[in-house]
């Protein structure tokens, strides 16, 4: 018998892109509620209880709602919200996180599918805490730029209604309160809340992110070609990994380094950028906020789940 997989949510931007994603395989069953039963609380405790895997696209509320109503033992849940990224008892939906992770992902009752921002910041962050080359106490600050679908239905009709008069940049979190800085720390084993700087850029996806390193006021400073080493090591020794590093190299620009390169896929790339001289370093993730950000990283963990090639 097929899998039966619900997506609880699956009109909202992160839902639709997985019910895509699914489209056409023969290998699990999508249910869905019917049209004039969607508001229906009933309707939904219904179909979360006759899941195989539940996938929640929902606010974080209405998650934590979701998974009130399910009754069982038998049906996972994949979490594409905030609500349980570092809560007790979920495990973290960043497959390329740990060599471990696939691992304890494919054996999870519920995983927290992470956000689209903190994914890059923690795949280079992560192996340099790791390593020893960066202290857990070091003051991390994270640049970046994604297409405004990361802002959902609102931002994307908002954009699109004012064509060519939409800010070509937009910085937002301007209170330092990101939702997304939580995870970073807790997975990126920092021991300090990052300082994030996020911005939303005029196109629809695809995103970039930028951590740089002022490496000069450590003990012991990491030149550049050990900093790419420990990544690199970090990803090879992860089977399956959909995450690349970039060979380390010593350039002024790179027209691949395109916040849209990877939309529509689940692939990440990582690169490594450094001035010895100078003491400091850049580490630069491009990767798709629809894709390994949310819906791709989803569909990664429900095969993982299920046993099943991705």
């Amino acid at each position: 018998m097929k899998p039966k997989i619900f997506i609880d949510g699956e009109h909202g931007t992160t839902g639709l892109q997985i019910r895509t994603l699914l489209a056409g395989r023969d290998d699990l069953e999508v249910i869905s509620i019917p049209t004039e039963r969607r508001k229906e609380r009933e309707a939904r405790a219904e179909y979360l209880n006759a899941a195989d895997v539940a996938i929640l696209c929902l606010p974080d509320d209405a998650a934590r709602e979701s998974v009130s109503l399910i009754e069982n033992d038998t049906t996972r849940v994949i979490d594409a919200s905030t609500a349980h990224r570092v809560a007790e008892g979920w495990t973290y939906g960043f497959a390329e996180m740990d060599k471990a992770q696939p691992a304890a992902i494919a054996s999870a009752r519920r995983v927290a599918n992470p956000g689209c921002w903190p994914q890059g910041p923690i795949a280079t962050l992560r192996p340099l805490v790791e390593a020893g080359l960066l202290p857990a106490d070091y003051p991390v600050t994270i640049n970046g730029v994604t297409g405004y679908s990361g802002g959902g239905r609102p931002m994307i009709e908002d954009y699109v209604a004012k064509g060519e008069d939409a800010p070509e940049f937009f910085p937002y979190g301007l209170t330092l309160h990101h939702k997304h800085v939580p995870e970073i720390k807790a997975y990126a084993r920092l021991s300090h809340d990052p300082i994030m700087q996020p911005a939303v850029g005029n196109f629809a996806q695809g995103m970039l992110t930028v951590v740089p390193l002022q490496l000069g006021a450590l003990g012991r400073v990491p030149r550049g070609a050990e900093i790419h080493a420990a990544i690199a090591d970090h990803f090879a020794a992860i089977d399956g990994s959909v995450v690349e590093v970039a060979p380390f190299e010593k350039v002024e620009r790179l027209p691949e380094i395109d916040p849209e390169r990877f939309n529509g896929t689940n692939r990440m790339k990582l690169y490594v950028f450094a001035n010895d001289d100078k003491a400091q370093a850049l580490l630069v993730a491009i990767y798709d906020n629809l894709g390994k950000g949310a819906s791709g990283a989803a569909v990664q963990n429900l095969n993982l789940m299920l046993g099943l090639p991705s």
